[in-house]
């Protein structure tokens, strides 16, 4: 599913092309609602969304990113935001909500912070409607490929703003290489650490090198760029 959509993002040259990309990632991830939006350091804005043109023109109208719990958690952390776990209690916020689910937006979401180089900052989410056990199980599935997804998309709309695809080359030693390789195939960090015939506490430190050599923000980010880098054995 993912990797077909990775296949044919590599193929975008072009921001009409990259809105596609993006909106068609809602079939992808089977969410009814995908949102990209980038800033950079200079205050330039991109940004392509499946919601209702209307909620669009009413959420910026009245500046609700001020009150957003969304918005505001990402610019506060590095990690992924489920909506759920967020704090809805206050008025303002429970009428935003409420307006926001009439708009069709989903009472489920998650999104994830980017802060790209230069200062940028982006923030990737989808939302759905569903209920409290099926969104927690749809999460708990797909949290690596909604990260995936939201770097390799940012990743794309950088170098259409560049002009360029080409990234600074990174050396990864064997050792790193084989840890990010087995984690990128889906095998937990025990099992990775078994694979290699190393203890986790070794496998963790191949892993903050690599991490750190990549400039990633955690390890589903380290795994993306070496990807998106051809540095993984796959």
């Amino acid at each position: 599913m993912l990797e077909s959509f990775l296949e044919r993002l590599q193929k975008v040259g072009t921001l009409d092309g990259l809105d596609q990309a993006i909106l068609s990632l809602s079939g992808e991830l089977n969410v009814e609602h995908v949102v990209y939006h980038s800033v950079s350091s200079s205050g330039d804005q991109y940004a392509v969304t499946t919601y209702q043109p209307t909620w669009v023109d009413h959420y910026l109208g009245n500046d609700y990113a001020r009150i957003d719990p969304v918005v505001q958690a990402c610019l506060r952390r590095f990690h992924p935001v489920d909506w759920k776990r967020l704090d809805w209690s206050g008025k303002t916020t429970k009428g935003f909500l409420h307006e926001a689910i009439d708009a069709g937006v989903g009472n489920q979401g998650f999104s994830v912070p980017i802060r790209g180089p230069s200062g940028q900052f982006a923030l990737f989410s989808v939302s759905n409607k569903d209920t409290d056990e099926n969104w927690e199980k749809y999460a708990a599935d797909n949290t690596r490929a909604l990260i995936l997804a939201s770097h390799y998309v940012n990743q794309k709309a950088l170098e259409i703003e560049r002009g360029t695809d080409q990234a600074d080359i990174v050396n990864l030693s064997p050792r790193e290489t084989d840890a990010l390789t087995l984690l990128a195939l889906g095998l937990s960090r025990a099992q990775a650490a078994d694979s290699l015939s190393i203890s986790e506490h070794t496998l963790r430190v191949y892993i903050e090198s690599a991490r750190f050599k990549l400039a990633a923000m955690n390890t589903t980010h380290a795994v993306a760029r070496a990807m998106n880098q051809g540095l993984l054995r796959l």
